[in-house]
């Protein structure tokens, strides 16, 4: 009597892509947000800073988005 050894395999490729890109894509959410959130509280308490407040903002912004850029480029280098 043989026994016959059945082997699936199973794809998890697409999980761990979709893994990647919600979970940047989320991070970068809540970062942009939050961000977003804390500047305009503090231009409403001293509306003369809007220079002081805006550069800063844009590169955190910009910091923060690219967490959302690093998840969309592993999620292309997984296969």
């Amino acid at each position: 009597m043989e026994t016959e050894v059945v082997s699936s395999v199973v794809n998890l490729a697409p999980v761990a892509k979709a893994l990647s890109i919600g979970l940047s894509g989320i991070g970068a959410a809540l970062g942009i947000g939050m961000i977003g959130s804390k500047a305009m509280e503090a231009i409403g308490r001293n509306p003369e800073a809007v220079g002081k407040i805006l550069v800063p903002m844009l590169i955190a912004s910009a910091f923060a988005e690219a967490v959302a850029i690093y998840g969309l480029v592993i999620a292309f280098s997984i296969k």
